[in-house]
């Protein structure tokens, strides 16, 4: 099945005069900011601007295509991606600008974002997901126990600093942890801000907290959040869902399908399902139940100890632990048999909790299956 490379082929040649923003251009633009822009696009508040064909040329001189092919992560093919839009009508002349890309093991944040204009002068603001940088895996756990993130802080603070009085139509997106971002930055921004934007998009990005989703700024946001999960989402489900979403097909499976290269693309629309598959809503309700019987303090400390005994196994990215797999479990372990006795005793108490709600969330899912069947039969 067609994916948005294939999209860039069939529609690349349409301006967005001629063929209006739509739902997988947002995708698209959320996969260029994985891009590594350092030094090429023009950093916050310097006022300047680069194409994306100057900034996709500059990008290649520097960097080997062999080497990104090698590596682990699943947005290493952003490159590749933006190198098709430069080649376009469509995307070839947007204006890339107010670059950040703020990694700091020490607030525990990976934040990166990027302000995208296009020919019809409209801005879209482009929110970074997770990157191969365990501390930027460890900020999404943080969601898990803080009221806010230093990286949410961030992208209010950045919202509110680009959208400058030259932008009267907005739009705000991002994959994975983008998607949160961009929804968190939308929702807490300045009035005049929020006026202007038109949609968010989060794609199979984590909800927000309970706190967030019950006050009156997420309310009004509310109507303008677009939520796009894959069949199978796991990151997506986490956290809360008010908005309704969309649900759309995957060439992968499982936690592969997070990867928006393998999301379904007909003419200018994904390819839908009609519903979450069964193991996606199973796994939301195992967790969400575990989660809501742990003490705030049992969470920060799993996440801190986990992240803790990476840290100390010297692990600071993906890549670094799949190419060194059995030497980093042997120094995980390692620190693990360091744990003081009462945190082993969380790691215990955590792990006898998943175990239950597991086993009776399938349990109910069984028991609805079998009603379900017995209903057709009637």
């Amino acid at each position: 099945m067609a994916n948005i490379m294939d999209y860039l082929d069939w529609r690349g040649d349409l301006s967005f005069e001629s063929s209006e923003f739509n739902e997988v251009d947002n995708l698209i633009l959320a996969q260029l900011v994985y891009v590594d822009f350092a030094g090429i696009v023009p950093k916050l508040g310097s006022g300047e601007k680069i194409t994306l064909k100057e900034a996709s040329s500059r990008f290649f001189e520097t960097h080997d295509e062999k080497e990104i092919l090698e590596r682990v992560s699943m947005t290493k093919m952003a490159a590749f991606v933006m190198k098709k839009m430069a080649e376009t009508r469509r995307f070839g002349e947007i204006l890339l600008s107010d670059y950040v890309d703020d990694i700091s093991d020490e607030e525990q944040s990976q934040f990166s974002v990027v302000c995208i204009t296009l020919e019809d002068g409209s801005l879209f603001v482009s929110f970074c997901g997770t990157d191969s940088t365990i501390v930027g895996w460890r900020e999404d756990f943080n969601m898990g126990y803080l009221a806010v993130t230093p990286g949410q802080l961030k992208a209010v603070d950045y919202l509110n600093q680009v959208v400058t009085p030259e932008y009267q139509v907005v739009r705000v997106g991002g994959h994975s942890k983008g998607g949160n971002l961009s929804v968190y930055a939308s929702v807490n921004c300045k009035p005049e801000i929020q006026e202007k934007i038109v949609q968010v998009f989060s794609n199979d990005g984590p909800g927000v907290s309970k706190e967030v989703m019950e006050s009156e700024a997420y309310q009004r946001m509310l109507p303008k959040i677009t939520t796009i999960l894959p069949e199978e989402s796991i990151v997506g489900m986490l956290l809360e869902h008010q908005e309704d979403f969309k649900v759309v097909h995957s060439t992968q499976s499982g936690l592969q399908q997070h990867d928006a290269m393998s999301w379904e693309v007909l003419g200018n629309s994904f390819v839908y399902a009609e519903q979450m598959a069964a193991q996606s809503i199973l796994l939301d309700k195992t967790m969400k139940a575990w989660l809501y019987q742990l003490e705030e303090e049992e969470r920060k400390q799993i996440v801190e100890t986990v992240f803790g005994m990476l840290e100390e196994a010297q692990i600071k990215t993906v890549d670094e632990f799949y190419h060194s797999r059995w030497k980093a479990v042997q120094e995980f372990m390692k620190a693990k048999s360091k744990l003081p006795a009462e945190t082993q005793k969380v790691f215990t108490k955590a792990l006898k909790l998943l175990w239950s709600e597991g086993n009776k969330a399938m349990k109910e899912q069984m028991k609805q299956a079998v009603a379900e069947r017995n209903l057709k039969k009637v």
